[in-house]
C-alpha cells in the first residue's frame, strides 16, 4: 500500500488540510474509489474502512491484478464544518458551493491536443486521451481556493481510471446508482451485487458532478472524432449507499464485499468470487424522477415506506400547519419507486421531501438539485 498525501492550497493562516489517497496493487487496469465527497454522508466512509482492510490483505496475498486507489475521506474541508453540533458537509462554508459540482470539464481542453493523433487502435487512443486529460489538469491556472485545489486533485487521480466509484448517500434512501445510460450495461452487475433497487440514468444531469466529469468526456470525444476508435474507457457511477444514518457494520461490510466482487469481475482482483445475483434494479431516466415538495409549512408525516411502488395519485406525505391547521396531502405524479425521503420533518420552502423514480420523463434541463 502506498500512502499519498497532498496539502490543500489556501488553508487559513496557521492551519493546513490534507487529502489522503491509498494506492494498492499494480497492473494495466485501474479503479478509483472515493467516499464522502459530501462530508456529512458517512456510509461511504464506513464502507471505505472495510475496503481498505480487504485491499491491504489482497495486496499482501498478491491477488491485485490492477491498481486500486481509495480516498476514504474525499473532503477534508467539509469534514470540519460543524455548526452548533450539526455537520454541514454538502456546501463549502466560505463560498456556499456544493462540493460535488463544477468539476473541470475536460473535453474542450483536450480536443486541440488530440487533433491529428487519434486512429483505429482503441488502446493507443485511450492512452493518448488519458495523457491529454492529465496534461490539461496540470496546465490549469493555479487554484484560487481550497475547494478548487481539492477538485483538481480528485480529478487528477480519477482521470486515468477504467472504473470510478463515487460513494455517497441520500437523506433517507434505498440503495441506488446514478450513471450515464451508455454505461448501464457495464454497471448492472454492480447494482445487482449491491442490491440496488433503482438506477437513475442521464448523459448530462447538469452541474458537472464528479462521476459525470469523469465519464462524459469519452462520449463527447467519440462524437468529436467519429473517424477514430474511441471506446467509453471510463465507467463511472455515483453509488447512494442508502441513507445518512445507515452506517451499521453489517450493511457496510456487505457493500464493501459487493464492490470487491465487482472489481474482481472487472479484472482487478484474482481468485474466486461469487457471481452477481440476478438484478432486481430498475433503470429509469433521471428525467423521470419526481421531486415532491410541500405546498406550505408544517409538520411532515410520510404515508409510504422507502422502496414502495406507487402509482399516480397515491399519497406520499401529509403536511399539517400546527398554527393554522392547514392540511395538505402530496401525491405521486408518476408511477414508480419511492427511493428517497428528506430526513427533516418540517416542511421548508424549496426543500424536496420525497423522490419517486418513474420511467416517463417529466423534467428537463438541469436535473441535479443543489
Amino acid at each position: 500500500m502506498k500512502h499519498i498525501q497532498y496539502l490543500l492550497p489556501w488553508s487559513a493562516s496557521g492551519t493546513e488540510r490534507k487529502l489522503t489517497v491509498f494506492r494498492f496493487g499494480s497492473g494495466p487496469r485501474k479503479a478509483y474509489i472515493q467516499a464522502s465527497l459530501h462530508a456529512d454522508e458517512l456510509p461511504g466512509m464506513r464502507v471505505a474502512v472495510e475496503l481498505k482492510r480487504h485491499l491491504q490483505a489482497l495486496e499482501e496475498q498478491g491477488r491485485l491484478t490492477g491498481v486500486i486507489e481509495l480516498v476514504p475521506m474525499a473532503n477534508p474541508i467539509g469534514i470540519a464544518q460543524m455548526f452548533q453540533a450539526t455537520h454541514q458537509g454538502r456546501f463549502e462554508f466560505s463560498s456556499g458551493k456544493n462540493f460535488n459540482r463544477d468539476f473541470p470539464e475536460l473535453t474542450d481542453a483536450v480536443v486541440p491536443m488530440l487533433e491529428g493523433c487519434l486512429g483505429d487502435d482503441a488502446d493507443t487512443n485511450i492512452a493518448l486521451i488519458r495523457r491529454a486529460m492529465g496534461d490539461a489538469l496540470a496546465n490549469l491556472s493555479p487554484p484560487t481556493s481550497e475547494l478548487d485545489g481539492l477538485r483538481r486533485l480528485l480529478m487528477q487521480h480519477a482521470c486515468d481510471a477504467d472504473v470510478v466509484l463515487d460513494l455517497h448517500c441520500d437523506f433517507e434512501s434505498i440503495m441506488l446508482l446514478y450513471a450515464m445510460p451508455q454505461n448501464w450495461s457495464r454497471l448492472q452487475s454492480l447494482a445487482a451485487r449491491l442490491g440496488a433497487g433503482v438506477a437513475l440514468l442521464a448523459e448530462a444531469a447538469g452541474g458537472s458532478a464528479f462521476d459525470e466529469a469523469c465519464a462524459i468526456p469519452w462520449q463527447h470525444l467519440a462524437d468529436r472524432f467519429p473517424e477514430a476508435n474511441i471506446p467509453l474507457a471510463c465507467v463511472a457511477t455515483t453509488i447512494e449507499l442508502r441513507g445518512m444514518a445507515d452506517t451499521e457494520r453489517e450493511q457496510c461490510v456487505d457493500s464493501a464485499q459487493a464492490i470487491l466482487g465487482y472489481l474482481a469481475e472487472q479484472g482487478l482482483i484474482s481468485g474466486d468470487w461469487p457471481a452477481a445475483p440476478p438484478s432486481r434494479c430498475e433503470a429509469t431516466p433521471f428525467a423521470g424522477a419526481q421531486y415532491a415538495y410541500a405546498p406550505h409549512p408544517g409538520v411532515v408525516s410520510y404515508l409510504q415506506p422507502l422502496g414502495a411502488r406507487v402509482k399516480v395519485g397515491d399519497p406520499l406525505f401529509e403536511v399539517i400547519d400546527p398554527l393554522t391547521d392547514q392540511h395538505s396531502v402530496v401525491h405521486a405524479s408518476t408511477d414508480g419507486i419511492l427511493y428517497a425521503r428528506e430526513r427533516l420533518r418540517f416542511a421548508q420552502p424549496g426543500l424536496w421531501l420525497a423522490k419517486v423514480a418513474g420511467s416517463t420523463p417529466i423534467r428537463q434541463g438541469r436535473l441535479l438539485s443543489d
